[in-house]
């Protein structure tokens, strides 16, 4: 059986134009990068070919991964869901009860992870302490950098 991967309508939607992006407009850039390479000649000194052989299997090999990726997806849309308890897709704004430092996370899947972004992914310490957790709880992460408590001030689908 194969694994679902979880995702937001955001994370698939960026995938699918990463893909379109490597098939229709870098996949025919390299093609013509070692057809101008091949029309020097000698290809076992060339590097222009080697260096666009080389990108061309870099794309394909990406363009593979993220066809299975998108082929395995679980797209799910957080304005669908609703209630006070965190799930995949949750916004939630909580507060470190050390520092009193607030801050506002969404759980997503792992490919969509951009903590710059307020994503973190699900499988995460923060992200897992906080999974079945409702407004006003109180979680502790333990985490690398050690173990922090929170409490959960908002929980949005949004």
């Amino acid at each position: 059986m194969v694994d679902k991967i979880p995702m937001t309508i955001a994370g698939y939607k960026k995938l699918e134009e990463e893909l379109k992006e490597r098939q229709q407009e870098i996949r025919p850039r390299i093609i013509k990068e070692i057809e101008e390479a091949r029309a020097h000649g000698d290809l076992s000194e060339n590097a222009e070919y080697h260096a666009a052989k080389e990108a061309q299997s870099m794309n394909e090999g990406r363009i593979m991964e993220l066809e299975g990726t998108l082929g395995r997806a679980e797209v799910i849309n957080p304005k669908k869901m609703n209630g006070n308890t965190v799930k995949f897709g949750a916004t939630v704004k909580i507060v470190d009860e050390d520092t009193d430092e607030e801050k506002t996370y969404q759980i997503v899947g792992d490919l969509e992870a951009d903590l710059k972004d307020g994503k973190i992914s699900l499988s995460s310490p923060i992200a897992r302490a906080l999974i079945g957790k409702e407004e006003g709880d109180s979680v502790e992460v333990t985490a690398p950098g050690g173990t922090r408590g929170y409490e959960i001030l908002e929980v949005n689908y949004i």
